[in-house]
């Protein structure tokens, strides 16, 4: 594609090119710092909602708070049980905001597809697929079998993985959004 194409691409597609730099800005600076910044987040979500208020009016606002609080409301319980961090929640939150409810349930599929992929990757490059595989497993059947006694016996620990800068996965989301279109979900 030149660069020519991907100008007109970008043109004619404010509401997903605009989101797709902010997400790749997050998927940086989430690389080099494993942190995203409150400012990003903070400014992304406000210049949503005000695209959406000045190219679709009050119901392009309103489509943009449905899908800021859907966005959170997404990954909200994934950081309650830490396997998320806040900046993620807010990330998603804020280009939310940008997409509305049906863009951004579509970014929350894309990136859960690829944050898992990212994760098989890194799992099997350091060797902890099959540990990981089988703590899951003896997880699985203690939750089934001691459900109505208890607690069951723990599982032997595995080693400690360190956390994937999920703003890639969000990035990469954001990306095949732009190339599918939203999920679709009735046809």
């Amino acid at each position: 594609m030149s660069f020519q194409e991907v100008f007109q691409w970008a043109a004619a597609h404010p509401d997903l090119a605009l989101p797709l730099g902010v997400s790749v800005a997050i998927a940086w600076i989430d690389l080099r710092t494993r942190r995203i910044p409150n400012y990003l987040t903070l400014g992304a979500l406000v210049a949503g909602l005000g695209f959406q208020a000045g190219f679709h009016g009050w119901p392009g606002l309103w489509q943009g708070v449905l899908g800021l609080l859907l966005g959170f409301f997404l990954l909200i319980l994934p950081y309650v049980k830490g396997g998320m961090g806040a900046g993620d929640v807010k990330a998603l939150a804020a280009l939310g905001s940008w997409l509305g409810p049906l863009g951004v349930f579509s970014l929350f599929l894309y990136m859960a597809i690829a944050g898992g992929l990212i994760i098989l990757g890194l799992l099997t490059w350091r060797g902890l697929l099959w540990a990981k595989l089988k703590e899951g497993w003896v997880a699985l059947v203690n939750w089934t079998l001691f459900r109505p006694y208890g607690p069951g016996p723990p599982p032997a620990p595995t080693p400690q993985t360190p956390g994937i800068p999920y703003g890639v996965a969000i990035a990469l989301g954001m990306a095949f959004l732009c190339w599918r279109g939203p999920v679709p979900f009735f046809g």
